[in-house]
């Protein structure tokens, strides 16, 4: 186990260094001046442009100004956005809040995803089956800042059950309630038709039947083998949406006034602060990467078969 995790972490290296660069030459490729709208409405001085192109190394070519972000990136440093303060001080406000919205959503889409899965995949092609994939295939069909603007209009507005908008910089877990439903919304639809097809799968396999041959009730060859079997691929999506949620969280964070990551990175790519862009996406490649990492170890959690010696 050792052994395999140490793999992966080397081989996340060369995975972090592509996804860097790659953003790093969309920023650098970005066209404009980068010292424009630095001084407000006026020009700026000679000395301010050339002191603030020496300091970002904008005179440089491509791989130099990248190599020296990799050196400090290697020291623990982000950089510095162009008003003077540390990257890393920025995402220690932010990230923690889209970590905490993320989270939740998950365990929605997870918890809702999967019951919805199971139901209707031991009660196939009844009513409840059908109810279910007919509104999964609306959520889908849906776009998430419709089903925001909706929920924030008669959940929060109309019945007033949920906060309408989040005016603290550390919301609440109550005041991201909403947000989270609002996020994980068309992740619960996936997740119940993944569940769905997986089990329907495993429970006309030749494992189950022999089991309940051989004297097993339905519900315990259902419970040990087909339902273990089949949340393999649904975690697998799971972990590779918690990743996506925390960079594409950005609708929802606007719609309920979030102060989280997707927003940051958003109005960073729109002031061109090349320094926050890329020392934002830096951190969301690892955090995805650890996600994907996570999942495989829990791949020997319900399949004993799935060995990482």
């Amino acid at each position: 186990m050792g052994t395999y995790i140490i793999r992966r972490i080397l081989q996340m290296i060369p995975v972090v260094l592509g996804a860097t660069f790659l953003i790093f030459a969309m920023v650098f490729a970005l066209p404009g001046d980068p010292v424009a709208g630095k001084c407000g409405e006026r020009p700026c001085s000679p000395a301010y442009r050339a002191a603030y192109i020496q300091k970002y190394n904008l005179d440089k070519p491509l791989p130099v100004q990248y190599g020296k972000y990799v050196l400090n990136l290697a020291k623990g440093d982000l950089g510095t956005t162009s008003n003077n303060i540390p990257v890393a001080d920025q995402l220690k406000l932010r990230v923690p809040v889209t970590a905490k919205l993320a989270l939740m959503s998950v365990i929605i889409e997870a918890g809702i995803g999967i019951l919805a899965g199971v139901v209707t995949g031991i009660r196939r092609g009844g009513f409840l089956d059908n109810l279910i994939l007919v509104s999964t295939l609306v959520l889908i069909s849906i776009p998430i800042f419709v089903i925001g603007y909706v929920a924030q209009l008669y959940l929060g507005v109309k019945l007033g059950w949920f906060e309408v908008t989040v005016t603290s910089s550390t919301p609440s877990v109550y005041q991201l309630l909403l947000p989270a439903i609002v996020l994980g919304s068309v992740s619960v639809a996936y997740v119940a038709r993944l569940m769905r097809t997986n089990l329907v799968e495993n429970l006309r396999a030749d494992y189950v039947r022999t089991a309940v041959a051989k004297g097993l009730t339905k519900r315990r060859a259902i419970g040990l083998h087909a339902l273990r079997n089949s949340l393999i691929p649904v975690v697998t999506f799971i972990g590779f949406d918690f990743g996506a949620l925390l960079g594409g969280a950005v609708v929802t964070e606007g719609i309920f006034n979030i102060p989280g990551i997707g927003g940051y990175v958003f109005r960073a790519i729109r002031a061109r602060d090349g320094a926050s862009v890329v020392g934002a996406v830096t951190l969301l490649v690892i955090v995805y990467l650890v996600a994907n990492l996570l999942v495989d170890l829990l791949y020997g959690l319900l399949d004993p078969r799935i060995s990482h010696e």
